[in-house]
């Protein structure tokens, strides 16, 4: 597909979404984890996390360049087939373990061309370290967990609860992260 199928299917996406989840400021429902806002990989447009408010989310840092980089493919997948009944995987470029391209295109286009991701990416932020957004920095403080690498991963629940972190060698197909995620689908919002 050509790239700029890639970011107007991104911004279609984007444009059906109610105005409140597109505002920058979080609606009296959205969890404390979810109360930030950062650019869409493919057009820096700001996403406000409250818009996940309700859903389980699966939150990974990528890396184009990564040993990993095939559970891109397990992890669209997994949204794909779950995205109807409340989960929703988000992607979070890092540069953190010197894996990852340069430019915000160049990783959209990885994505999109070599795996087909569709679930929402985030531009390119730390996500480690010292230096680490304040969302992660919010993940590792609750699981005690910080990202070792490429595709770590954190289970947040429809309440905002961070359920558990997984590491990059637990794939998307893995029956742990499955079951926690099954688990976390069947709870009321």
């Amino acid at each position: 597909m050509h790239p700029t199928f890639y970011a107007l299917t991104f911004a279609l996406a984007a444009s059906s979404l109610p105005a409140a989840a597109q505002s920058a400021t979080p609606p009296a429902s959205c969890p404390a984890v979810l109360q930030h806002q950062f650019p869409r990989l493919q057009d820096e447009a700001p996403q406000n996390l409250c818009q996940y408010a309700g859903r389980v989310v699966l939150v990974v840092n990528t890396a184009s360049y990564c040993g990993f980089a095939g559970q891109f493919e397990g992890l669209e997948a997994l949204y794909a087939k779950q995205k109807d009944k409340g989960l929703v995987v988000l992607g979070f470029p890092s540069n953190d373990f010197a894996q990852e391209a340069k430019t915000s295109k160049e990783i959209a286009d990885f994505c999109y061309n070599t795996y087909g991701v569709k679930f929402p990416m985030m531009g390119k932020s730390v996500v480690s370290s010292a230096g680490k957004n304040a969302f992660y920095a919010q993940l590792v403080k609750a699981t005690g967990q910080e990202p070792r690498w490429n595709f770590y991963k954190y289970l947040i629940d429809r309440k905002g609860q961070v359920v558990d972190s997984y590491n990059s060698m637990t794939g998307p197909d893995s029956p742990k992260l499955l079951a926690a995620i099954d688990k976390a689908l069947a709870q009321k919002p």
